[in-house]
């Protein structure tokens, strides 16, 4: 029995490790699966995602690289921006010194500007030539100047009658009885001071107290406003339409834009000749029907010289007789409208005289200026005339400015009226 036993026993203990061998040997190998390769494999297969991903950023950033590559060449571009980042200071130089040379040639500018003054010194002798041609009437033996100039010719002693001669040449030349009386005490005032001892001083003394009458004001239009509004008035016949034309074309060479305005309703002939102007300067001309109500044309050129942008607007109106007092009110109803359509208009109001009509001018002078509050005169046709002193006149008894002169029938020969220059080409020299 007992070697059953030890066989049982023994076949007990080969059971036993049979047992141990196949039951735990695979549970080991779980174990070393479980425990170590789950886990791992988890935190492995993230972080096996995790490198794969790090290593697709890296093959990615190696595509990348190769595109950074072009980039490059683009950085390039941003490296020689991003370059004159550091180097903007040189590039801001840069300009500054490209535009130091250009405010030089600025600099320079006004320099050779003192040089222009005096290339329109001549010029300023050219003008006096100009009006001794377009005063030629007034200067030959039988006008103004020569008369005047007969008195003094060839003579150093004084006459004892000179006075007397004087005023005689004077009053005939349409100078005027105040005017004439003022001139003749100032040289008799001298003449008893002993202050005038020879013919030459009279003369000189005669050209001084002209220049003083006459430089009350003057020499062209201010344009005080945008658009500065000229009301031109006068007679008929005295040529404000052409005066307008001539005015529009200066004005124009100046570089400003002028609108013109046909106010002139009544004749129809005055609206064609003015577009005949406006066409020949290249200005914009507003006009209405015939017999149109002339404040309302001019109303309208305003306007329309508002919404362009116009500088100036040079509006004409009928020729009036200034007797008739009916028509003088029609004009003052005229400016009224224009301050209805902008506030100060007129700013000009000039008044057109024919210089040939001596004394009479003197009288449209004096009631128009009642009528309007006239800012300047006009004085067309002095090429016409040998007499000429209807200027001093104008200047000393009414107290108006001379704006502009007209010595011809070209446009260049409406000129803006200079004292000093037109005293010295209508008086000149007694020599």
């Amino acid at each position: 029995m007992e070697p059953i036993y030890i066989v049982v026993v023994i076949a007990v203990l080969i059971a036993a490790a049979i047992f141990w061998f196949v039951a735990i040997r695979k549970p080991e190998k779980p174990s070393e699966i479980e425990p170590a390769p789950a886990p791992p494999k988890k935190l492995p297969e993230k972080e096996g995602k995790a490198e794969p991903k790090a290593e697709k950023p890296t093959a990615k950033p190696e595509k990348p690289a190769a595109k950074p590559e072009k980039p490059a060449a683009k950085p390039e571009k941003p490296a020689v921006q991003a370059e004159p980042a550091p180097t903007r200071a040189p590039a801001v130089a840069a300009p500054h010194a490209i535009d130091a040379p250009r405010e030089e040639p600025r600099v320079e500018k006004p320099a050779p500007a003192p040089a222009a003054p005096r290339e329109k010194a001549p010029a300023r002798r050219r003008d006096v030539e100009g009006l001794r041609k377009g005063l030629a009437k007034v200067r030959e033996k039988e006008g103004f100047f020569g008369r005047l100039k007969a008195l003094f010719g060839g003579k150093k002693e004084l006459d004892p009658q000179i006075v007397e001669q004087i005023e005689e040449v004077l009053l005939t030349s349409d100078v005027g009885v105040k005017t004439t009386a003022v001139l003749l005490d100032a040289i008799k005032g001298k003449l008893d001071k002993n202050e005038l001892t020879d013919t030459d001083k009279v003369w000189e003394a005669l050209r001084q107290h002209a220049t003083s009458i006459l430089s009350i004001g003057g020499g062209g239009i201010a344009l005080s406003a945008k658009p500065t509004v000229v009301m031109v008035v006068g007679v008929n016949g005295v040529g404000k339409t052409t005066t307008i034309g001539k005015l529009a074309t200066k004005l124009k060479a100046d570089g400003k834009t002028v609108v013109l305005a046909a106010g002139d309703t009544f004749r129809a002939a005055a609206v064609q000749q003015l577009k005949v102007w406006g066409k020949r300067v290249d200005v914009e001309v507003v006009a209405g029907k015939d017999g149109a109500d002339p404040g309302a044309v001019i109303f309208d050129a305003i306007r329309r010289a508002k919404e362009i942008g116009a500088d100036v607007v040079l509006a004409d109106t009928a020729g009036r007789l200034h007797t008739k007092t009916n028509l003088m009110d029609e004009l003052t109803k005229v400016a009224r409208t224009m301050t209805k359509v902008m506030e100060g208009a007129p700013h000009e109001t000039l008044l057109v005289l024919d210089a040939t009509n001596g004394q009479n001018a003197m009288q449209q002078a004096a009631l128009f200026k009642e009528s309007l509050p006239l800012s300047g005169i006009v004085l067309t046709k002095l090429d016409g005339t040998a007499k000429g002193g209807v200027i001093l006149g104008i200047c000393s008894e009414h107290q108006l400015p001379v704006r502009y002169i007209g010595i011809g029938e070209r446009a260049e020969d409406l000129r803006d009226f200079a004292p000093e220059e037109f005293v010295e080409a209508m008086l000149g020299q007694a020599e």
